[in-house]
């Protein structure tokens, strides 16, 4: 007997609402496929490729979904606000917040411009904070929302060349488990998951030397890097009912390339 019915069941995420911030390409794009697929509807929100983002909503309707696009800098706090009201506008309320908007950059820590480091903080860290801020007082309304927040690897041991980048993710790896504690009385579950190396765009450029690829591949005891459905899938079931009871976690899908208790 096909067990797909009621394994989509109880997942129970059917008419929900989720919106995902960089949802259009790499890891946010893979975690609207998962969530269309089971039946929820999408926000994706996206900053410059329009293309991209109507791709991603056809995409998402082809599952039976509603989708909607909304260009916005999370960054800025003006437009995280306008991003969640007008997916408030359309749907009435957000489920599942999906903080994974993002840029990877960096430099030795002597010749790291100002501007690099402001980048990557501003949106890694203030965009987490600034979507966070603009969805929690709907989903506090609801009673209930899900909040799960892409950090990296790098945030739980640092790395080096890009001290920005991995003090942005260990700075949403402590702000996911400082929400965890103060929603969690409004029914609101926050987590978030830690990728290692994730084919992405992103990460091309550095994939492009074969030698380099073959020495992250080796130090990945799964034998593979992942690919942005491994941290879509994961993500979506830390908004479903499956994982009701965890708070404050952060799930490390690496391949086992970084093991943290």
């Amino acid at each position: 007997m096909d067990s797909s019915p009621f394994l989509i069941a109880s997942l129970n995420l059917k008419d929900r609402v989720a919106l995902v911030t960089g949802g259009s390409r790499g890891i946010g794009r893979a975690a609207v496929d998962c969530f269309a697929k089971l039946g929820a509807n999408v926000v994706i929100n996206y900053v410059r490729d329009e293309g991209a983002a109507s791709d991603t909503v056809k995409t998402a309707e082809c599952s039976g979904v509603k989708a909607l696009a909304v260009q916005a800098d999370v960054s800025r706090v003006d437009q995280a606000q306008r991003l969640i009201q007008e997916a408030v506008n359309r749907f009435e309320r957000i489920d599942f917040l999906v903080c994974n908007a993002g840029i990877w950059e960096g430099g030795a820590v002597d010749e790291l411009s100002e501007a690099a480091w402001d980048r990557t903080m501003d949106l890694n860290l203030k965009g987490t904070w600034a979507a966070c801020r603009a969805a929690v007082p709907h989903m506090k309304a609801g009673g209930f929302g899900r909040i799960v927040i892409v950090s990296s690897t790098a945030g739980q041991r640092g790395e080096a060349n890009v001290s920005n980048y991995a003090a942005s993710k260990g700075g949403q790896i402590s702000f996911t488990k400082s929400l965890a504690a103060e929603l969690a009385p409004f029914g609101i579950n926050v987590n978030a998951v830690a990728p290692g190396w994730v084919e992405t765009d992103m990460c091309a450029d550095v994939f492009e030397d074969p030698s380099f690829r073959k020495s992250i591949e080796d130090s990945i005891p799964v034998g593979r890097v992942a690919t942005p459905a491994d941290i879509g899938w994961p993500i979506v079931f830390l908004c479903s009912e499956w994982a009701r009871h965890i708070n404050g976690e952060i799930l490390n899908v690496n391949g086992g390339s970084v093991l943290c208790g």
